[in-house]
């Protein structure tokens, strides 16, 4: 199935207006559109935002008597669709169903004075959905039914440039189903698979599989937990999102030290590592050995495979609850999502769970 990208992610949040702010200032993004009353939208507001070529749809309802208000009492701020760019959204369609999918609204144009998009949309696992979007015959903001709108605290420069991955976590026992659904439906492959071995602590552990178009461009690990002393924190995830759902979304810098600083400035809370972390760093990586004390001090991980090296950090939940969250990554060849941090990095979520008291 052909693929182009990840077109953008629609997450459904308790106040749009309100977290728009936040992205705005807290990340850097760009207002571009909007949908609501004003546009002739009667069920919900919606905010698109723009940084480099990600796109982000922050979608609120007007009633609780909608899908978008019983989305968000169950799950809180979550992402309800990862929209995939196609050539063909029919083709798409009517593919990915006789690959066994699970259709959810059939092939339909949108349409305004500028132009037609064509939409269709398939489930994917708990209540995420995957939208397929032809907008080949475009000319507007986003899409018809938005307005667009001119974000006058736009940044100089964007921080970050593109949608990296998009990490999904399933139940106990349902990794595999969900690796075989995007391996047969998109006709991705298994990229790596992580055993409990490699991603454990003292505490806790879990399973990952990465899935991966043909061309690179769209990757999804896909999480489950595993046995453990302890809560994991794809336990925890699943308790508070009620359900299946996506964890987080890594984003792609060509800055990280400057990134990350300037989002510290403005407010985003990241994992903190210890500084004995970063003793082998030089001998694991001496790449970066340059740069070891603006690491060090903005605690970005560091981690090399047979292609190069990557940087790497992880935001706090930018929601009450302790489910989303965001990665920042800067790649160097390396293709791997981080393999010799896992250890460092879960420690360290498992640092905020005992302060939550879900460890």
């Amino acid at each position: 199935m052909p693929l182009n990208g990840i077109d953008h992610v629609e997450m459904y949040v308790g106040n749009a207006a309100q977290a728009a702010y936040f992205y705005e200032h807290a990340f850097g993004f760009r207002r571009v559109a909007f949908a609501g009353l004003e546009t002739g939208i009667r069920d919900r507001a919606s905010f698109v935002l723009e940084q480099g070529r990600i796109r982000i749809v922050l979608t609120g309802a007007l009633s609780s008597d909608s899908e978008i208000a019983r989305h968000h009492a169950r799950h809180g701020d979550g992402v309800r669709s990862i929209a995939l760019s196609v050539p063909d959204a029919d083709e798409a369609y009517a593919e990915a169903l006789g690959r066994g999918a699970r259709g959810i609204t059939n092939p339909h144009d949108l349409a305004d004075e500028q132009g037609t998009v064509r939409v269709a949309t398939i489930a994917a696992y708990g209540d995420t959905l995957h939208t397929f979007v032809d907008r080949s015959a475009y000319g507007g903001a986003f899409l018809p039914g938005f307005s667009a709108t001119k974000d006058p605290g736009s940044p100089d420069r964007d921080m970050m440039l593109a949608i990296d991955h998009i990490v999904g976590n399933v139940e106990l026992g349902h990794m595999e189903e969900w690796v075989h659904f995007y391996e047969r439906v998109f006709g991705m492959v298994e990229m790596i698979h992580f055993s409990d071995e490699a991603i454990s602590t003292e505490y806790s552990a879990l399973m990952s599989k990465v899935v991966a178009s043909g061309n690179g461009r769209i990757k999804f690990p896909i999480n489950e937990p595993a046995e453990g002393l302890r809560k994991s924190q794809i336990d925890e995830y699943l308790d508070f999102y009620e359900g299946a759902g996506a964890q987080h979304i890594a984003v792609a810098t060509r800055d990280i030290i400057g990134t990350v600083a300037e989002l510290r400035r403005r407010g985003v809370g990241f994992l903190a590592i210890p500084d004995s972390y970063y003793d082998e760093v030089p001998e694991r990586v001496p790449e970066v050995a340059p740069q070891l004390a603006d690491l060090r001090e903005q605690g970005i991980l560091v981690d090399h495979d047979d292609e190069g090296y990557l940087l790497q950090i992880f935001t706090k939940p930018v929601g009450d609850r302790p489910t989303v969250f965001f990665e920042i990554i800067e790649r160097h060849g390396a293709t791997g999502f981080g393999a010799g941090n896992f250890k460092a990095l879960f420690e360290a979520i498992e640092r905020e769970q005992d302060k939550r008291g879900n460890l």
